[in-house]
């Protein structure tokens, strides 16, 4: 199957500083990887920007100016949190990622494709509708939903999230609205602190905690009897999937020990929901995964499930 692949080289420009786990090197990892012959057929595009009217339906004007207002010079750094800071390059880089998801959506609802991939950064789903945080500027795949409904007329729209880390920035931005569904898998207790089996929106989130040292039998099982039976009844007309691969056991922000494998066998899950649901309608977004061969291995294995799914 088709896959189409965006990213851009501004996304290699938004650079937090030495020794920061969310560095260039993530991106360049993943595009190597994706560089092999077995990767040859993947369709490839540049990410546009996204629109400040597309940021809009998500973010507040003041916090969109403020972030894109943001231009350090040269070798300067401005710190928006402990973890979040923004170089010379960060605000394009942001919208790039969230141009990537938003042109995901564009090609999945025009018929172009039925699969895309945005191997982006900086990542997005902590961001708040009025704060950035974890890493992340804008939120890149709650961006991607809203556009979805406004320029195409879908009526539900399902996040779902492996990252290790809880997405409390899509959660956030979907928590009121019935018409948009997020599930996510994520180690607890962790950062951000968020995602517990109590925060449930308007009967709209779901979140399924994994312990410290769970494998991919756990994380399957997460999967297999909470979280993919909720979406199955959710319906959603379009799937984004915030493809984080942090929950691998060689990443070094975490604890959980998820393989290649198990991260292969949910995008597997994922594309039989879209199948079921979406008319095979799905967008994935990189999130986190901060060991550099293990994320390079395991974006492949995603893609290589959505291509073969």
């Amino acid at each position: 199957m088709s896959v189409l692949l965006f990213t851009h080289l501004d996304c290699l420009r938004h650079d937090p500083g030495e020794g920061h786990p969310e560095c260039p090197d993530r991106l360049r990892a993943v595009l190597r990887a994706l560089d092999q012959e077995e990767f040859a057929e993947l369709i490839r595009a540049e990410a546009p920007r996204a629109t400040v009217e597309q940021l809009l339906r998500v973010h507040p004007s003041r916090y969109v100016e403020a972030v894109l207002g943001i231009r350090p010079e040269g070798e300067e750094r401005v710190a928006l949190d402990p973890d979040t800071l923004m170089s010379a390059g960060s605000a394009e880089a942001a919208l790039r990622a969230a141009g990537a998801a938003v042109a995901g959506v564009d090609a999945v609802c025009r018929g172009e494709v039925r699969r895309v991939f945005c191997a982006v950064r900086p990542p997005g789903h902590h961001a708040e509708p009025n704060r950035p945080m974890g890493f992340c500027l804008f939120a890149s795949a709650a961006v991607a939903a809203r556009h979805a409904q406004a320029a195409h007329g879908l009526a539900k729209v399902a996040v779902v999230d492996f990252d290790v880390h809880h997405g409390n920035g899509t959660q956030a931005c979907f928590e009121a609205d019935a018409s948009l569904f997020y599930a996510s898998s994520h180690q607890w207790p962790l950062y951000p602190g968020t995602g517990d089996s109590n925060e449930v929106g308007v009967g709209n989130i779901l979140n399924a905690k994994l312990p410290p040292g769970a494998d991919g039998l756990a994380f399957r099982a997460a999967w297999a009897d909470q979280l993919l039976p909720a979406l199955d009844s959710f319906a959603p007309d379009l799937l984004i999937v915030s493809a984080g691969f942090d929950a691998h056991a060689a990443d070094p922000l975490a604890q959980l020990r998820v393989r290649e494998a198990d991260f292969a066998w949910l995008t597997e899950q994922l594309c039989a929901v879209a199948e079921r649901h979406c008319a095979g309608r799905l967008v994935s977004l990189l999130e986190g995964g901060y060991d550099l061969g293990a994320l390079a291995l395991s974006a492949a294995a995603h893609v290589r499930a959505l291509m073969r799914s």
